[in-house]
């Protein structure tokens, strides 16, 4: 036997997809579940008494927010579609890439749906014209979790 450490998996493409498609699919549960409950309580909103004092550009931010929780919900639940309509093509390489990408289109939309919702929130609850810089931080938080960290990580730990 080899003192030689093996890197990598022992695997065939259609392996390597169907263990990518797993994992891609447990990630997408958990953002499905959490855009899925943001998207239903931004739909109550129009139907609050409070709806009606709001400003109009209270109104324009709440409907932005609406139509990108939406959007996200979409992209979100696009690589589940995509699963059955594709499922015994033997194309799953090709899906798992493409419900990827479905997913990061997603997730950047959910950012967007959570800062957008987070400006409408702190506006109506606070008045303060300051809280661009409260959102800008989250924002940013935002990133560093989602984007910063994970791309910092593959770089860090990709071996070539």
């Amino acid at each position: 036997m080899s003192d030689r450490v093996r890197q990598g998996r022992d695997e065939s493409e259609e392996e390597r997809a169907d263990r990518m498609w797993s994992d891609l699919i447990q990630e997408v549960r958990v953002t499905q579940t959490g855009v899925q409950i943001l998207f239903g309580f931004l739909l109550t909103v129009v139907f609050q008494q409070k709806y009606a004092e709001l400003s109009g550009t209270d109104h324009t931010i709440y409907i932005v927010t609406v139509v990108l929780g939406a959007a996200a919900t979409g992209a979100l639940i696009g690589p589940v579609s995509l699963h059955r309509l594709v499922s015994g093509r033997r194309v799953k390489p090709q899906a798992v890439r493409l419900a990827s990408a479905l997913t990061q289109v997603g997730l950047f939309l959910l950012l967007a749906t959570m800062a957008s919702a987070l400006v409408l929130i702190l506006r109506v609850a606070t008045g303060d014209s300051r809280i661009a810089w409260v959102v800008a931080g989250v924002v940013v938080w935002y990133l560093v979790c989602w984007y910063a960290l994970p791309l910092w990580s593959r770089r860090r730990h990709t071996t070539r």
